[in-house]
């Protein structure tokens, strides 16, 4: 667990993800088209994968990926991100790590 909340913590915009996720990339390129580019962590790629994948329901995921970090904070899978987005609760989460486009 410790090895999740310290990945999440290091940067804004952490997700944890498998690579033959459709939904983890899903996320991924919405948070892209919002202006942010979230630090994207493979578990299937990690030798520490199966461990992180527990250790992401430990702290509460309902689905271990996607698993979407904003500050440092557990946000959820996909549902969460959604909602949040589709409520507008999204955006102002995100704002402080939007890339300002010149």
């Amino acid at each position: 667990m410790d090895k999740v909340t310290r990945l999440a913590s290091e940067k804004g915009v952490v997700i944890f993800s498998k690579s033959s996720c459709c939904l983890c990339y899903a996320v991924n390129i919405l948070f892209q088209e919002l202006g942010v580019t979230p630090t994207v962590h493979e578990i299937d790629q990690d030798p520490d994968g199966r461990e992180m994948e527990k250790a992401l329901l430990r702290l509460g995921c309902n689905a271990p990926v996607p698993a979407v970090f904003i500050g440092g904070k557990l946000v959820g899978s996909t549902n969460e991100v959604m909602s949040r987005h589709l409520s507008g609760s999204l955006i102002p989460l995100l704002k402080p790590y939007q890339q300002t486009l010149s």
